[in-house]
């Protein structure tokens, strides 16, 4: 089999593991043993053979919605190269796609959380949307300089002429700058601290838990794997620029790829150990910041010769 049809059953299969991985990290640094990086895998299985409560007043929206978010996560896993490999789907343009149905899936799980007529899980919603509202500009602008720098329109051309020679290129500083935006949008998209507390239970700061409180059973565990997906696609944008392995050989530039995606995981697992959570007036901050990294990205390449 060739590497680049192996990503996406790699990538469906793997995708649990980095939030067991970052449970592991910050396990670490609270002087806990921690539970296993195995442990997603064992709380999807046990959310599969539970059953469903829905309210009587939702409808198919609400139904609907996690087994759509998860599908925007599989179609937008097609577009995305890994390792320097192309993608399973590619073509000039692709990268507008794939931030467009990342945001699609975001829509469905906001559409299921207002179909409840919860005015809290509307709240949780309002402020997901503010959220994505200053972090998907981020997102855009800094492909916009990829394309720039690389001369391409699709995620499979810009990440397949990545080497470790254009970081030190004069396009390399701008190239570094997209990547730190990349890994604030990464924290986030995914709802992770400073921007969220994934175990959290306060009502005043839940954020994205809020939007999936009615949820149950299996379609909370499409939810929870619809989010580990969403991590290995934001992780796997930083990484490709962070380590850009390009030895020809495609088996090893694909084990390049997932030990950078391991070190994205590893570098959320360290940031919430070390950072408390910030208040929401300064998240919109932190989010303007990776959008000015951007901003100044594009500005650097389209300055060069």
């Amino acid at each position: 089999m060739r590497p680049e049809l192996l990503h996406l059953p790699l990538a469906l299969f793997c995708a649990p593991l980095l939030p067991g991985i970052i449970n592991r990290v910050k396990a670490f640094f609270a002087g806990r043993c921690g539970p296993s990086v195995f442990q997603p895998y064992r709380d999807l299985l046990k959310l599969l053979r539970k059953g469903a409560v829905f309210s009587r007043t939702a409808t198919w929206v609400f139904r609907a919605g996690p087994l759509a978010s998860l599908v925007c996560a599989a179609a937008a896993l097609a577009l995305l190269p890994l390792g320097g490999l192309p993608a399973l789907v590619c073509f000039p343009g692709d990268i507008v796609l794939f931030a467009y149905v990342l945001a699609l899936g975001r829509f469905c799980t906001v559409a299921a959380a207002l179909d409840t007529g919860s005015a809290f899980e509307g709240m949780g919603a309002s402020r997901e949307v503010w959220f994505a509202a200053l972090a998907e500009p981020a997102l855009l602008l800094g492909l916009a300089a990829m394309a720039r720098q690389g001369g391409e329109l699709s995620l499979t051309g810009l990440y397949g002429s990545l080497e470790p020679a254009v970081l030190l290129a004069p396009g390399g500083p701008a190239l570094l700058l997209v990547a730190a935006a990349l890994l604030i949008i990464t924290l986030a998209e995914n709802s992770r601290i400073p921007f969220d507390d994934p175990d959290t239970h306060l009502e005043l700061t839940m954020i994205h838990e809020v939007m999936v409180l009615d949820h149950s059973g299996p379609d909370f565990g499409l939810i929870q794997y619809a989010a580990a997906l969403r991590l290995w696609l934001l992780g796997a944008l930083a990484a490709g620029l962070l380590l850009p392995v390009r030895t020809g050989r495609p088996w090893l530039d694909l084990t390049a790829g997932l030990c950078g995606l391991c070190a994205v995981a590893l570098f959320t697992g360290v940031v919430e150990s070390v950072m408390a959570r910030l208040r929401l007036t300064r998240v919109s901050q932190l989010l303007a910041a990776a959008a000015a990294f951007s901003v100044l990205a594009l500005m650097l390449v389209r300055g060069a010769p």
